[in-house]
């Protein structure tokens, strides 16, 4: 009270103070907020430049890598030229859209390798080893903590050849700068998808410890992403669509990329990456209470 009685002495009034008292608290927690934010963007370069450097002693595994995902990668592009080869092709796509959409496959491809595979094997390994209590005690959360904790630079050559694809392929379609940028919302929220469902695949270790079989399904699922959705019969792209969502992964960017997207498209994406992306912070919380450490 003395304070609001001394700032009446400069002559404001009650509503005055108390917009004053409103935007101290919000700058306050605009201020927590930064903070928070800031820590997390540096545990994560730390994260980073520990796994990166102590992945790259290993420099002859790199050009493995390298080779693998030319290797693939060709595989792909021969599979797709099987189609387009004898005047075939996906309704409605030409040989240069529907590299956009292996592009992008090949991108999520490499996302996986890079985030995804290696910090879903550690979660499983600390299932295994009764040591996830550790990670549960730490001042982070413990889902940012084990979906970030490990990087992989294997997984690099798929990101840089996914991209060189979709520019190679834009570039034969025509598209312009601003046609790649409206693509990466759509992309970013695939990438949002694509980690939920990794995730809340992790987390089934808690009861089932063992998961590599269920990850090379889910893995061979979404395969089918390399094509687009319309080269698939009606049955299959309801599967792909609304039970494992691999159009939202690939086709729904590749259509926004060239001006062909529809609005419920766009939405369905959006609400698609949420409600992933809620349902595995609720379906973590809910593994965690039968998860029992070695020290229990």
């Amino acid at each position: 009270m003395a304070g609001i009685e001394g700032l009446a002495l400069y002559g404001l009034t009650s509503l005055e103070v108390s917009c004053i008292g409103l935007k101290l608290v919000k700058h306050l927690v605009d201020k927590r907020f930064t903070v928070t934010i800031a820590q997390y963007v540096r545990v994560l370069q730390l994260f980073w430049q520990v796994t990166i450097a102590a992945e790259l002693e290993y420099r002859v595994n790199f050009v493995v890598a390298v080779i693998s995902s030319l290797g693939g990668l060709v595989g792909s592009l021969f599979g797709l030229f099987l189609f387009y080869r004898t005047d075939y092709s996906f309704p409605g796509w030409s040989w240069s859209e529907a590299l956009v959409v292996l592009g992008i496959f090949t991108i999520l491809q490499g996302f996986a390798a890079t985030f995804l595979v290696p910090n879903l094997n550690k979660i499983v390994g600390y299932v295994q080893e009764g040591t996830l209590d550790f990670v549960l005690l730490k001042p982070v959360s413990s889902q940012f903590w084990l979906s970030t904790h490990t990087v992989s630079p294997w997984g690099f050559p798929d990101l840089i050849f996914g991209v060189v694809i979709v520019l190679y392929a834009g570039a034969q379609i025509g598209l312009s700068a601003l046609d790649y940028l409206s693509m990466l919302p759509t992309l970013a929220l695939g990438l949002v998808s694509l980690y939920s469902l990794w995730f809340i695949l992790g987390a089934t270790s808690i009861w089932f410890v063992k998961i590599y079989n269920v990850t090379e399904v889910l893995r061979s699922l979404l395969e089918a992403g390399r094509f687009p959705i319309e080269g698939y019969p009606a049955a299959y792209r309801v599967f792909f669509t609304f039970i494992i969502p691999v159009a939202f992964l690939t086709t729904v960017p590749a259509k926004t990329m060239m001006g062909r997207s529809e609005p419920t498209w766009l939405l369905g994406s959006a609400l698609l990456a949420l409600i992933l992306f809620q349902f595995s912070r609720w379906f973590w919380r809910f593994a965690l209470q039968f998860y029992t450490s070695a020290s229990s």
